[in-house]
């Protein structure tokens, strides 16, 4: 800074040479600061209440009326131009100590890419649900989709299951506190979207809806409290239990392989009639029997059979104009079946061990 006696100069004015060699002090000052914190000193040392800058514009009011003005206007020039400088300097700063944090903060992860590690991919139930809706995008259905947090009306009562069934027993269902006791759940079954897409009139219907669907099981081989299902249905006129046999066949093939086979059993569903259960080749034995099977030599995948007539009524549906069939699987058993995993807790442990192999 200038080293001028802020006394000597308090009755007097600055010369047009004392302005610029303050100037051009300053300019230099600013210019080799270093650091914003700095910097701000350096701006009370040019105006602060002790700086020359100050002592020189207390001058103005004993000076005489044609210096006073053109003294003034001298001043606040040298102040916009420094105010200026240092702002800009701050700018420049700003941006230096922002890279500077910033490489300071980057990871150096070239070591991490000579050891080989590979980009993450889809987990394998997503990849078992992608097939299964190209398969039935294939066969012309739809992907439907609903809410997991479902009412007990479209879980159990349009599905015909009465007041007294097992199902609706907290022993097996997931309650929620909303509304009158029991009035909503975390559905047990995608079959709760059959009843939304029924509810919208718009028939002839082919479509599919998987989704997560929770009970209460006790997590082991092959039961886990939140799962993923499929299910599917089809509504039209003259429809048979012989379509739903060859649609059966049709995606049974398609997602495992040609030496996969499938048969239907008599069952019995409350929301559909005649009900059957299908079950496919074991994939293990290849149909011989084997402790997977119990000697059976077939492995259950899901039920299926013709829409009760009374879901049908219950949702607006004439069943004597229209008919359908109705079907409904785990995707995790699907995804067992095909890689033959022995343990479907296998799926939910997020071993990357396990996960890498598909």
């Amino acid at each position: 800074m200038p080293d001028l006696d802020r006394e000597e100069h308090r009755a007097s004015l600055p010369s047009s040479d004392e302005l610029a060699a303050f100037v051009a002090e300053a300019e230099q000052t600013i210019a080799a600061t270093g650091e914003l914190r700095q910097l701000e000193a350096v701006r009370s040392e040019l105006f602060g209440r002790s700086s020359v800058w100050s002592a020189w514009k207390r001058a103005l009011g004993g000076a005489p009326g044609d210096q006073r003005r053109e003294a003034g206007l001298a001043l606040n020039a040298t102040r916009d131009a420094l105010e200026a400088a240092l702002d800009a300097r701050v700018g420049a700063l700003a941006v230096a100590e922002r890279a500077a944090a910033l490489e300071a903060d980057r990871l150096d992860l070239s070591e991490a890419a000579t050891r080989g590690w590979a980009a993450g991919h889809l987990h394998l139930v997503s990849q078992v649900r992608t097939d299964l809706e190209d398969i039935f995008l294939g066969m012309g259905y739809e992907i439907a989709e609903g809410p997991e947090v479902e009412s007990d009306e479209h879980n159990f009562t349009a599905l015909n299951m009465p007041p007294h069934h097992p199902a609706r027993s907290n022993q097996d269902s997931f309650y929620l506190d909303l509304g009158d006791r029991e009035s909503f759940l975390l559905r047990s079954q995608t079959s709760s979207v059959q009843i939304r897409l029924l509810a919208r009139k718009e028939l002839p219907l082919y479509a599919v809806a998987p989704g997560r669907a929770y009970r209460r099981d006790t997590p082991d081989a092959r039961h886990l409290p939140a799962f993923h299902q499929i299910e599917g249905i089809a509504v039209d006129r003259n429809v048979s239990f012989a379509d739903l046999a060859g649609t059966v066949a049709t995606f049974t093939e398609a997602i495992f392989h040609s030496a996969i086979k499938s048969r239907l059993r008599p069952a019995y569903f409350p929301f559909t009639e005649p009900s059957a259960e299908y079950e496919v080749t074991c994939v293990v034995c290849g149909g011989s029997g084997c402790r997977t099977c119990s000697n059976t030599g077939w492995i259950e995948l899901g039920g299926c059979g013709l829409v009760h007539p009374n879901v049908l009524s219950m949702a607006g549906v004439d069943p004597e104009e229209w008919s359908g069939f109705a079907f409904g699987f785990g995707i995790d058993r699907v995804a067992m079946i095909r890689y033959q995993i022995e343990d479907i807790r296998s799926l939910i442990e997020n071993d990357v061990r396990f996960l890498t192999q598909f």
